[in-house]
């Protein structure tokens, strides 16, 4: 399950890193707590924010960004895993990924 802690965020800020954008927290007048600057690859989030609203306005930028998962490193490539299916546990994508001989 995917939790809204300092850890997970800055996981979320890695991954926007290997990504090539740089996430940056501000002030300003944000209709929707952030802001895109596509040509930069710059987002700009409300600094104001606590932690889980830093990270749903990440995930929701997330939803948007046209990436290659395969590109990724292997944690971010399981972050994504995770944000997909939050209902899965390391112990059940473990599971999931054992070979069992017929």
């Amino acid at each position: 399950m995917f939790k809204y802690t300092k850890h997970n965020l800055k996981k979320l800020e890695s991954l926007f890193e290997e990504l090539q954008y740089t996430v940056r927290y501000e002030k300003g007048n944000f209709q929707s707590g952030y802001c895109i600057l596509e040509n930069k690859k710059v987002v700009v989030i409300n600094k104001f924010y606590e932690t889980e609203g830093r990270i749903n306005c990440l995930l929701e930028i997330l939803g948007t960004i046209a990436f290659t998962p395969d590109k990724l490193s292997e944690v971010s490539q399981k972050l994504i895993k995770q944000i997909d299916n939050p209902n899965t546990t390391d112990e059940e994508e473990i599971e999931s990924t054992t070979v069992h001989p017929s």
